[in-house]
């Protein structure tokens, strides 16, 4: 089994930090990523990055490495903030012809793919993987972690695969929602991307569904939070520090 993957006892415990993170009187609906760092960190004896590669944990001795990502079931995943070179010119472009269009989408995927083969290169590793948590409205939780790419294997994303159009410019509630450039899986048909140039340059993964596992997956695990009541008050959680 490549080292990427957390083994079922490793599962549990990433499991068991995370319900018992939620009991604390700080914790809210949302598993901060910076959490989830942390405890897959602790549980791998990995190390957490504060920088802008893309991996954020690294385990150098199995040299391997994850890119990490909490949420709750219905907000976007950001894969990043896409900062194209050239973009002003590159999107007033693709306005004008298909083969422009098709240019500035490849170019994103370009720089995803890029992204990450820097973090192979810079740590040494053999693989990069993903490490997902999702949190849905009935407290329930599936935490996943999948690979993404290899030395060997070091593209995570094909560009011949998508096909770009540019969404429209529309009002909502007063506010101008500028027009985002949306990538199409071609194979399912369905929009994977959506990159906001004209903005703050966010990427938006929707097609981020399509890799959530399967009941049987052996690299995922289900559990629930425990109710919001059994959450220790200030006052228990500082009875408890103090008698360290």
């Amino acid at each position: 089994m490549s080292d990427l993957f957390s083994n079922p006892k490793e599962l549990e415990m990433i499991a068991r930090i995370i319900r018992l993170y939620t009991r604390l009187p700080v914790s809210d609906e949302v598993i901060p990523g910076a959490f989830l760092e942390a405890a897959l960190a602790h549980v791998r004896r990995a190390k957490v990055l504060r920088t802008y590669d893309y991996i954020d944990v690294y385990s150098p001795g199995a040299q391997v490495g994850w890119s990490i990502k909490s949420t709750m079931a219905e907000t976007p995943i950001t894969w990043k903030r896409a900062k194209i070179e050239n973009k002003r010119t590159l999107i007033e472009a693709s306005h004008g012809s298909p083969e422009a269009l098709q240019h500035l989408g490849d170019t994103i995927i370009h720089f995803c793919n890029k992204h990450a083969e820097q973090s192979l290169e810079k740590y040494e590793l053999n693989e990069l993987g993903y490490a997902r948590l999702i949190l849905f409205p009935d407290r329930s939780v599936v935490y996943f972690e999948r690979s993404l790419c290899t030395r060997g294997k070091p593209q995570i994303f094909d560009q011949t695969e998508f096909r770009w159009t540019w969404s429209v410019e529309k009002n909502t509630k007063g506010k101008e929602q500028l027009s985002a450039l949306h990538g199409w899986h071609i194979p399912t048909n369905k929009r994977w991307w959506a990159w906001h140039g004209l903005g703050e340059n966010q990427l938006h993964f929707t097609g981020e569904r399509s890799w959530w596992p399967s009941p049987t997956d052996a690299h995922a695990i289900r559990f629930s939070l425990p109710p919001t009541e059994t959450k220790l008050s200030f006052d228990m959680l500082l009875g408890i520090l103090e008698q360290l």
